[in-house]
């Protein structure tokens, strides 16, 4: 089962399409896209590790 929760996304159509051509040039779904879109906006402004970036963080503490 999935953790992941649905969520509904109002979008002017343009950039849907715009979105969904993007995501068929990179051979992803839309949603697949417009997660890979937002994990990267996060990492980049700091506001989310991923679980193996703490993984790494937390064998680098181990073995300072």
């Amino acid at each position: 089962m999935s953790d992941k929760k649905p969520f509904v996304l109002r979008i002017d159509p343009e950039k849907l399409k715009a979105l969904e051509k993007w995501a068929a040039d990179e051979f992803r779904s839309t949603n697949g896209q417009i997660e890979y879109i937002l994990d990267q906006a996060l990492k980049k402004s700091g506001r989310w590790k991923s679980k193996t970036d703490n993984n790494n963080t937390d064998k680098n503490e181990q073995t300072s």
